[in-house]
């Protein structure tokens, strides 16, 4: 097992006085997918948000890449390697779908040819988007839009790739196809941390995984272990478990 690159321990943090995340324990190991799986409102979108920067933590410690990144700022955090790919892919309107992809860059400092390669990347990843460079990228389809979200994400030349929701709203084919370029971001040497409502998906998908439940983590497991999981199988995958 790789030494983890996200350690988050006692995590808490919430939105004014309504407090969502109550001593949340996670690692992700570099170099593996990890999903987070949980109903709506268990905390999951929270998770990230604080994370990333975007949610204050109240208590509790977030370590990325062995550095303490609790109150950083979201820049800092950025240029550190943790991009944040939001719930809804929040695209710019009004601007091409190569336009929204060079946004991802914009803080880098590493030169254009090294954005330009990423951007190569990116389009030979996704090829609809190279199609597609220069259309308005809120005109794309849902599933296109996705792409262009994570395409972004990826321009910023991420260590961790959070990824909020995959799959909402699209097509299982769409779904099949983004799942299958997860893979290739991850064999490429890119971390990911992905919330999911689809569970069947997102346990195929990961390597562990964990169950966040009333803001907190109430299992952790390898994804094999939780899909076998009379818990998760009752709750999450529809099976009726018998007891004795």
């Amino acid at each position: 097992m790789s030494a983890p690159l996200l350690e988050i321990g006692g995590l808490e943090a919430g939105y004014g006085d309504v407090q969502v995340l109550w001593g949340v324990d996670l690692a992700v190991a570099s170099g593996s997918i990890v999903c987070l799986i949980g109903s709506n409102g268990a905390g999951k979108s929270t998770l990230l948000r604080a994370v990333s920067g975007l949610v204050p933590a109240a208590a509790g410690q977030i370590r990325f890449g062995g550095e303490d990144i609790t109150h950083a700022r979201p820049s800092r955090i950025v240029a550190a390697g943790l991009v944040h790919v939001p719930e809804g892919r929040r695209l710019f309107a009004g601007m091409s779908v190569r336009d929204n992809l060079l946004m991802g860059a914009y803080k880098r400092g590493d030169g254009r040819a090294a954005v330009r390669r990423d951007l190569e990347r990116v389009l030979a990843l996704f090829p609809r988007l190279a199609e597609r460079s220069r259309q308005d990228a809120v005109t794309l389809s849902g599933g296109e839009q996705q792409m262009c979200a994570i395409g972004r994400g990826l321009m910023a030349a991420p260590r961790l790739l959070m990824i909020d929701e995959l799959s909402l709203g699209l097509s299982p084919r769409l779904v099949e196809e983004l799942c299958s370029a997860l893979v290739g971001i991850r064999d490429a040497g890119v971390t990911v941390l992905l919330v999911e409502q689809d569970v069947m998906t997102a346990l195929e998908l990961a390597d562990d995984g964990h169950v966040l439940q009333g803001g907190r983590v109430v299992l952790a497991d390898t994804s094999a272990r939780l899909a076998a999981n009379p818990m998760v199988q009752q709750a999450y995958l529809g099976a009726v478990v018998a007891h004795p």
